[in-house]
């Protein structure tokens, strides 16, 4: 198993596909061509998953880096007798720029290892594993480096040092002295293609610089947000472009599979897709950290995954594949031991069956957010918010999942019947667009019943909160959402009530927000949630308690790893991130808090 802390990691991405990098210069996780692609390596879940390592022979002091406006990672081993730096990318195609990154990325991992002062003897360990650790490949040694060949794929590795090859592992052990560098380079191909060509050091030195100027061309076009922590805010902009999927403009939950909810346990899920119920959210902050082309990218993909005919339900599944692709279908991954032991690990993700009724909603709000700031829609487009229009306006009523995806028989979920009263609410504000006017009087009347359902069948006196349920006395971090859709006002006594509420009664004693205290339907616990202490955060600043606003920001805020990274749960009892690995929804949390706080002054 594999026992490096969630949060040692630091993330690659060509836009296409990522890789995990830990502090200690190992490549533990790394998917290609794309983010749900069987891993290469995977040592992230099994330490017989597969890794690639490089790093001094010797005890060292260790810092890293993303170089500036990147997200090109520059760790630095601090010897005895040296310093050595390892520069990584995931190599963005020839010369793309701002909106062009990963069109043409090759799908190329490219490593540059220097020493800076003195002499360091450096050693590397290269064990590629293709399909999860399933492929044990043949390593065939090469002019300038070694083909591993097994199953679909061929792993080319460019390498200018000797390596020594036992089985399937190569290692080579070298040293280098003060000014000298070697460049290497991996590219994976299908088995039967032809070979990609080796790279020299000097060639990798040079995809590395392009690969700078590409991510700082993006960074330097987004600049727009002056409000406060610009820098995470920045960051966490360039975060969620490197999880996009460019070809389609799908966004990945996570860059990772089934890293655990607690130690040890099985609430372990595949992430690599694009869950609707983000979608409006994920808007909001591509509109404060990226720029209209995100946005526009971003409801494309949802509106073409989710399309339907209008004389049928709108049969919206919750989430999709980053083609599109609708059959997620889940299978457990038995050969591996998972991330300290939390199996099953699992590829897929079954949550594509549930049936949430809240997606009508965070697709209409998403649409809602597109017109707003981009324009008109197209036919098709059109006729299919119509079709989910129609769809709440019908199902509202119904039990479902809720958006925590809870196992079991459906409940009445508050958040979703405000979800519903969301869709409706914004279909009305669209129907012109929509060529829907003549649907506003019962768009309207239905809202007012979900309206008047929430507030009677929600509320609960006794808690002086809104619940989880309707007739329950739980409380949700998703009642927090009340007041940032715009359902009350803010200075409405029953929202400050609930904001209050949820502070004390689901926050643990680090300041972070639980998403709820109740029964799931899986065994085990679950951590604490930074997007819904980035929610408090958020409610807070509408309530107008900047105070207390900044507290939680920053409560969450300091949970990012050494390069700027958030998990998506941290431990209550040791402060350790959990769940897949970065979290795109705590970025988004993190923006769209920021900006709320921001608008204070």
């Amino acid at each position: 198993m594999s026992r490096r802390p969630i949060g040692d990691h630091a993330l690659l991405s060509d836009c296409r596909s990522a890789a995990l990098v830990t502090s200690e210069g190992s490549i533990d996780w790394l998917c290609l061509p794309r983010f749900d692609s069987p891993a290469i390596f995977a040592r992230l879940l099994d330490e017989n998953a597969g890794h690639w390592s490089i790093g001094p022979d010797a005890a060292a002091e260790v810092t890293r880096r993303y170089l500036d406006q990147t997200l090109v990672l520059e760790t630095t081993f601090h010897t005895r007798d040296g310093t050595l730096s390892l520069l990584d990318a995931l190599a963005l195609g020839t010369r793309e720029r701002v909106h062009k990154l990963g069109r043409s990325s090759p799908g190329l991992l490219l490593r540059q290892v220097t020493c800076v002062a003195g002499r360091v003897p450096v050693t590397m360990i290269y064990s590629p594993r293709p399909e999860y650790g399933l492929v044990q490949p043949l390593l065939q040694p090469v002019r300038g480096g070694l083909i591993a060949r097994g199953g679909a794929t061929a792993l080319t590795l460019s390498c200018p040092v000797d390596l020594r090859v036992d089985g399937s592992t190569a290692t080579a052990a070298f040293t280098l002295r003060a000014g000298q560098s070697i460049g290497l380079a991996l590219q994976a191909g299908w088995a039967w293609a032809q070979e990609p060509p080796r790279r020299s050091t000097r060639q990798v030195r040079w995809r590395i610089r392009d690969t700078l100027a590409g991510w700082r061309s993006w960074s330097r076009a987004h600049t727009s947000y002056q409000g406060p922590w610009r820098e995470l805010v920045e960051h966490s902009g360039r975060v969620l472009r490197a999880m996009t999927y460019a070809p389609t403009g799908a966004i990945v939950a996570a860059a990772t599979t089934s890293l655990p909810e607690t130690v040890g346990g099985e609430r372990n899920w595949d992430y690599r897709y694009t869950w609707i119920r983000d979608a409006s959210f994920t808007l909001q902050a591509l509109s404060t950290a990226a720029c209209e082309m995100e946005e526009t990218a971003f409801f494309t993909f949802l509106a073409r995954a989710s399309a339907t005919r209008l004389d049928r339900d709108a049969d919206l599944q919750i989430m999709y594949g980053i083609g599109g692709e609708r059959d997620l279908s889940e299978r457990q991954l038995t050969h591996l031991s998972g991330w300290r032991g939390s199996a099953p690990v699992r590829a897929g993700n079954d949550a594509w069956r549930q049936d949430q009724l809240d997606v009508y909603g965070e697709l209409l709000d998403a649409a809602y957010q597109t017109y707003r700031d981009l324009g008109p829609f197209d036919p098709l487009i059109r006729t299919m918010l119509v079709t989910v229009a129609e769809t709440a306006a019908r199902r509202w009523r119904e039990p479902d999942q809720g958006l925590w995806e809870v196992r079991g028989s459906g409940r009445h979920f508050t958040h979703s019947k405000l979800m519903c009263w969301v869709g409706l609410d914004r279909a009305i504000s669209l129907a012109p667009l929509l060529g829907a006017g003549h649907r506003v009087a019962d768009w309207s009347r239905t809202r007012e019943e979900i309206r008047a359902a929430i507030l009677s069948q929600a509320w609960n006196e006794q808690a002086g909160s809104f619940t989880q349920t309707f007739g329950g006395a739980d409380l949700d971090a998703a009642l927090l959402m009340i007041p940032l859709v715009g359902f009350l006002s803010a200075d409405d006594p029953r929202v400050r009530s609930t904001v209050r509420a949820v502070a004390a009664r689901l926050t643990d004693a680090r300041g972070l927000v639980h998403r709820y205290r109740t029964a799931d339907g899986l065994p085990g616990q679950e951590g604490t949630f930074l997007l819904c202490t980035f929610w408090l955060a958020h409610a807070l600043a509408l309530t107008g308690d900047g105070a207390a606003a900044r507290n939680a920001f920053e409560t969450a805020a300091a949970h990012a790893n050494d390069v700027g990274l958030l998990a998506e749960e941290v431990d209550s009892a040791t402060g350790e991130p959990l769940g897949n690995f970065p979290q795109a929804l705590s970025h988004i949390g993190l923006i769209n808090a920021a900006r709320a706080i921001g608008g204070l002054s």
